[in-house]
């Protein structure tokens, strides 16, 4: 099982994961995962449905402390502090770990208020229109709905919409954006949008994204990590990582077979 990658120790690690498990209850979700990200680049989680991609995704910003009896084992360094640890509080670590929704989410509000949302709860005491703005121009959509910014985020077409989530989500300034299959319920335009978008934003962020889409992740990735589910005798589903290592390696000379039938389309 090639777990480790000396290719992704080049770059700074953002995350360290140490033997990393996640449970619901007594169940095993993911299975004790080692791994390093790396700062400003973009990692993809890539494996069939049920590997934990999501589950893990979710780890990184501490979204999975709002599932009752699930728990993550292991350690999870963020800048050299446990994210788990005592004196990390989990509103602080959602703030500077944005994340972005398989579906875009909106809120009912106005396009400019969609942005200014979370700046104004963390008190931001800067200009809001120059906020606005600079977050609407960082995920390309100024252009778009500078004439309507006080129209409705919902009346945006669903590309516009996912561009809308990732710009509420950089407007708080974060350090890493979390994304769950943020193309997924878009058409292949949007999609390209998207990609070229994230492209951009790893200049300032560091982006780790799931994803199914085989051709996404070798596009629009650095690092790619391959997931692999176990099925236990009582029909449950564990996920544990299979192979990590930079994205045209992954694809081109994967070290697993299970990898190589996974990336060639033979299974998943």
């Amino acid at each position: 099982m090639d777990t480790n990658t000396s290719d992704s120790t080049v770059a700074e690690a953002i995350f360290q994961l140490e033997k990393v498990s996640v449970y619901y209850g007594n169940f095993e979700a993911v299975r004790k995962v080692y791994m390093d990200i790396p700062k400003n680049k973009i990692t993809a989680f890539i494996g069939p449905s049920g590997c934990g991609k999501t589950t893990l995704l979710r780890c990184f910003n501490r979204l999975n402390d709002l599932i009752p009896g699930a728990r993550v084992e292991g350690k999870i360094i963020f800048h050299d502090k446990e994210l788990y640890g005592q004196g990390m509080e989990a509103v602080e670590v959602r703030r500077r770990i944005g994340m972005v929704f398989q579906k875009p989410n909106p809120f009912p509000k106005s396009i400019y208020d969609n942005i200014a949302f979370g700046a104004r709860v963390n008190g931001y005491q800067g200009s809001m229109d120059e906020l606005v703005e600079r977050s609407l121009r960082q995920a390309a959509l100024w252009d778009e709905v500078k004439d309507k910014l006080k129209e409705n985020g919902l009346s945006l077409s669903g590309g516009q919409q996912q561009r809308l989530c990732i710009a509420r989500a950089i407007a708080i300034e974060p350090e890493v954006l979390l994304m769950d299959e943020p193309c997924s319920a878009l058409d292949p335009i949007s999609t390209g949008k998207i990609e070229e978008l994230i492209q951009e934003l790893k200049q300032n962020y560091t982006i780790v994204i799931v994803t199914h889409n085989m051709q996404q992740a070798s596009r629009a990735s650095d690092m790619a990590a391959f997931f692999n589910v176990v099925t236990s005798d009582e029909g449950k589903r564990s996920g544990y990582l299979v192979e990590y290592d930079p994205t045209a390696k992954l694809f081109s000379d994967p070290q697993e077979e299970s990898t190589k039938e996974y990336v060639s389309g033979r299974f998943g």
